[in-house]
């Protein structure tokens, strides 16, 4: 499905009162799901337990 229809699909099922600030932030966060999950494919991510070590240490 291209980027086009994708959006007209995320507009469709949206409801009849739906802002424009509701569209763009429905897209925003789609944007954002996408980039995430593409980088946890690419193994582009920090560890839980790193994340504990470097916060034990600047709360500390």
């Amino acid at each position: 499905m291209s980027a086009k229809e994708e959006v007209i699909k995320l507009i469709k099922d949206l409801p009849e009162n739906v802002t424009l600030d509701d569209i763009m932030q429905e897209l925003y966060v789609r944007k954002k799901i996408e980039k995430g999950i593409k980088e946890l494919d690419a193994e582009k991510f920090v560890s839980h337990e790193v994340v504990k070590e470097k916060l034990g240490k600047w709360l500390n």
